[in-house]
Order: structure tokens, then C-alpha cells, then sequence
């Protein structure tokens, strides 16, 4: 009996111990974070300091490249994988000046991957495509845009957001709005239509019959904001203005006043780049052969500076790393970071990974993404994984109460078949996770915009999220056994099951069709 009891008191005095020695590590990376924080070096030296990170540009290679060096100044080891190769380039100035009627220099910018104008810009009327009768009559009227700019986005009925509209009109006013609008931008699609050519013909169309240039204004339902995407032309620039730039150009040109513009959009075409992950580790100690995983991708759109999407998921497991290495140097399983390129063109930087390290997905123990946003957490899905509730749950009980309360799960819920690069890894079986961020306005004012930028970020919500991602990537790192990889049968939107996302091969070549 006295035997029983001393190795009952022992196993209760070792579990004590390895409970204390947990908590201590947990207390120190609190503690870390809390007090020595790194993020707004690490954000400066990212957004500032190289600024966008459009897949194939030197910038992008330049971030890669900086990152490793910022691994390996803390001690981590780090590599740039090569996945694929992308079309080059290079954005350089652009001036955007009306001359006529009267002179005003215009706010906007050349859309990624945009043909230059020659050296010193060139001057021309503005027109805008004319309502006409069908196919025919476009075709007719194509020639006499040589020489000539052409506006081919909408107009925009007003420039103030909705929920302008809402805090100070009345209900009447707002409802005409809401009514012109809608069919303003029906007559306008219906004259589009009318051209027989689709969104990515119409522009090529026109360089092919001389115009000088194309402009677009594709306002993100913000003061101030647009989204910046890609051009389709392949000869001549194509920009995108403020909506209060080409809303003053359109008035002009429907109105006969035949406004010019001076542009001079410079930007190099540099053939085709080798395209990357950086992938950063820590390597176990006692299974070094089993992984817990960060993910974030490091490209992004080049409108502003990739500040919300996605330098503050970069900069949040950069500083993960950081602080894990510092206070949890010698984990139980490698510790891998997975910074991926091109997520924005297809999840294509995680797809390679996924596809090129088959070997290592059934030992994956878990993948925690950040992407959408620069908000502390306040979602979290099971991805369809039956047991994700029990080890989640327990892991997420030793975050702060306070990042914790708000966060809204659903277990097991359905599998992410895309969105970001999480997807990738739930395709191939990996219980993989979306920390998903409270939105700041995000879609509005800074997903793809001119915006995004440094000055957008919330640091006191990125820390938080570092503290949360670093005590679950510990927990899941000290976890005696792998975790339960069973699945539920997604069920979709009409409650009938559906099937399992399939993996996707990535895009290991692209962009040359721009």
C-alpha cells in the first residue's frame, strides 16, 4: 500500500512539475512579447523599407532575401525555396497631368504589370466609348481613338461611402441614390456589351487600334480608396484614377470639352524572375521529424505598400519565431514557417510546397494562417477535423483570457477550399487553420487598395495575435501524440454532403500572358 502511494505521490509530483515548467514558458512569452516587442521594427523595415512585394518583381526577391537575413540574425535557420517563375517587372514613376480644359495634376497610378509610356509621357485627348448601337458600330468607331486615351470603367453616381449616406441623408434621398446608381451601372455594363468584346479584349482592342493609353478607376467603396489589380494591355499604360479624378475627366468628355491629359508612366519589363518560399525553422529536439507550422504569404498587390494583406500576418509569424526561439530554443517537434509567393495570384507559393513535400504532410501536426487583416483574432473553424474542439480547445485555454473571450468558433465546421494558403494544406489532409482577424474595414479601405499601409496596422491587436500564436504553436509542439486527423463529409450550402477539396497543382509559370 505504501509502495501504491509513493509512485502515486511521484507521478503527481512529475505532473505537477512538467504543468509548472509549461506555464513558465507560456509566462515568458508573454512576458517577451508584452515587453519587447519587435513588430513595429520588423513592419518598418518590411513596408518601408521595401515596400510592395508583387510576385517577380525585384522588390519581392528583395523580401525574400531580407527575410532570411532577418532569420538568421536571430539564430533561425532560413532558406528561399525556388517554386516557379513569373513575368518580371518594375514599376516606376507616374505623373498623371490634365492640360485641357484647364490644368490639375491627377491622382492614380499604372496597374502592376503595365506597359510604359515613352520616355517623358505623351499628351492626348480623353474620350469615353460612346453609347453605341452593336458590335458593328464599335468596330467603325475604333479608328478614331488613335492618338487618344480611353476611359472604360463606370462613373460613379457619388463618392461618398454608404454608410456616408446612411449617417446623414434621409431615407428618401438615400433610396434615389441607391436607384440611380443601380442603373447607372446597368446602362453602363449594357454598353460595354454592346462592344462584343469581354473585360480583358475590350483594352487590348483598343491599343491595337492606336489609343495612347487606357484608364480605369475601380473605387473600393471608401473615401479615397481604389483597388489596385493588374493590366491587360500589352503595348501601351494602363492607369487607374481616384474616382473624383476620373469622375472630373468623364463629366468632361461627355460633355464635349474634349479634357487632355499629360502621362508619363515609366515601368520596365524584365523578362522572367525564379519565384519563392522562405521557409524559416526550429529544429526539434525530441521528434524533429514532425512539424507544427506557421503560415502567412509574403507577396502581395503593389497599389500600396502590403500593409494589411499580408504584412501584418508576416510580420505577426516573423515575431512568433522570434519570440519562440528566444524562450522555446529546444522544441519537442521542428517549429517551420512557410512565407509563400503568389498566394494573390492563385495560392500558388503553399500549393508548391504542398506538392513538393509530399513526404511531410502526414506529419504536419498543425498549421496555423493569418492573412486577412491587421485585427486581433476573432474567428476560428475546425476546418471539418471531428477532434479539432478537444486539442484546440485545450491549447487555445492556456491563451490570456483577454485575447481569448471574443473569439468565435465552429467545430468541427467545414473544410476552407480556398481563400488563402491554409487551403492548400487542408486539401492535402493537414489540420490546417485560419486565424481569422476582425476586419478594421479592411475590404473597403485596404484589401488591394492604394491604402494599405503602414500606417493602417494595429499593432496592440498584431501583438495579441503573436501571443496566441506562439503559446498554441507550444502547445502543439508539446503535444504527446500527434493529433486525430479524422474528417466530417463537408456538408454545403444546401445541407446536402459534398466532397472533400481536391489539392490543386499551382501555376508554376505565369503572369506571361499580361
Amino acid at each position: 500500500m505504501k509502495k501504491h502511494y509513493l509512485l502515486g505521490l511521484g507521478l503527481m509530483l512529475l505532473l505537477s512539475a512538467n504543468v509548472q515548467a509549461q506555464d513558465e514558458v507560456i509566462e515568458k512569452i508573454i512576458k517577451e512579447e508584452t515587453e519587447n516587442s519587435q513588430l513595429k521594427q520588423i513592419a518598418h523595415e518590411l513596408m518601408d523599407g521595401i515596400g510592395p512585394r508583387l510576385v517577380g518583381t525585384p522588390q519581392m526577391k528583395k523580401a525574400h532575401d531580407w527575410a532570411v537575413e532577418k532569420y538568421q540574425g536571430w539564430g533561425i535557420e532560413a532558406r528561399n525555396e525556388q517554386w516557379g517563375e513569373w513575368k518580371s517587372w518594375e514599376r516606376g514613376i507616374t505623373h498623371i497631368d490634365m492640360v485641357a480644359p484647364w490644368t490639375k495634376s491627377l491622382a492614380g497610378q499604372q496597374l502592376a504589370w503595365s506597359p510604359a509610356s515613352p520616355q517623358g509621357g505623351a499628351t492626348g485627348e480623353v474620350v469615353v466609348i460612346p453609347d453605341l448601337a452593336d458590335e458593328a458600330a464599335f468596330a467603325a468607331w475604333l479608328p478614331s481613338v488613335k492618338g487618344k486615351y480611353v476611359m472604360i470603367s463606370a462613373p460613379q453616381v457619388t463618392g461618398r461611402p454608404d454608410y456616408n449616406w446612411e449617417e446623414f441623408a434621409t431615407e428618401e434621398s438615400f433610396e434615389k441614390m441607391k436607384e440611380e446608381r443601380t442603373e447607372s451601372n446597368r446602362a453602363w455594363n449594357a454598353r460595354l456589351q454592346k462592344t462584343g468584346k469581354g473585360r480583358r479584349e475590350l483594352p487590348i482592342a483598343l491599343e491595337d487600334a492606336g489609343a495612347l493609353g487606357i484608364i480605369t478607376s475601380y473605387w473600393s467603396q471608401g473615401f479615397g480608396a481604389n483597388k489596385i489589380f493588374s493590366a491587360s494591355t500589352k503595348k501601351v499604360p494602363t492607369i487607374d484614377l481616384s474616382l473624383e479624378d476620373y469622375g472630373l475627366l468623364f463629366r468632361l468628355a461627355e460633355g464635349g470639352e474634349k479634357p487632355q491629359i499629360n502621362l508619363n508612366a515609366q515601368s520596365k519589363d524584365l523578362g522572367v524572375a525564379p519565384t519563392f518560399n522562405t521557409i524559416a525553422e526550429i529544429k526539434g529536439t525530441e521528434k524533429p521529424d514532425e512539424y507544427v507550422m506557421l503560415s502567412a504569404h509574403f507577396d502581395s498587390w503593389d497599389g500600396g505598400t502590403g500593409a494589411t494583406d499580408n504584412g501584418t500576418g508576416t510580420i505577426m509569424m516573423m515575431e512568433v519565431m522570434r519570440v519562440l526561439k528566444k524562450m522555446y530554443p529546444n522544441p519537442k517537434r521542428t517549429i517551420l514557417v512557410g512565407h509563400w509567393g503568389s498566394e494573390e495570384q492563385g495560392l500558388n507559393g503553399s500549393r508548391a510546397f504542398v506538392e513538393d513535400h509530399p513526404e511531410m504532410m502526414a506529419k504536419i501536426q498543425a498549421l496555423f494562417n493569418q492573412d486577412n487583416g491587421t485585427g486581433r483574432v476573432a474567428n476560428v473553424s475546425g476546418q471539418g477535423f471531428v477532434d479539432s474542439y478537444e486539442y484546440l480547445g485545450r491549447w487555445m485555454s492556456k491563451v490570456p483570457r483577454e485575447i481569448t473571450r471574443d473569439i468565435e468558433t465552429n467545430f468541427p465546421g467545414n473544410p476552407g477550399g480556398g481563400g488563402s494558403d491554409y487551403a492548400s494544406f487542408v486539401a492535402a489532409g493537414v489540420p490546417a487553420f485560419s486565424l481569422s482577424s476582425l476586419n478594421w474595414s479592411y475590404f473597403n479601405y485596404t484589401w488591394h487598395t492604394n491604402l494599405d499601409t503602414y500606417d493602417k496596422i494595429i499593432f496592440d491587436d498584431v501583438q495579441s495575435n503573436v501571443i496566441m500564436a506562439a503559446i498554441m504553436v507550444y502547445m502543439a509542439s508539446e503535444e504527446e501524440n500527434m493529433v486525430s486527423r479524422e474528417v466530417r463529409i463537408p456538408i454545403g450550402r444546401n445541407g446536402e454532403p459534398t466532397e472533400w477539396p481536391a489539392m490543386r497543382s499551382p501555376t508554376r509559370k505565369g503572369g506571361l500572358d499580361n
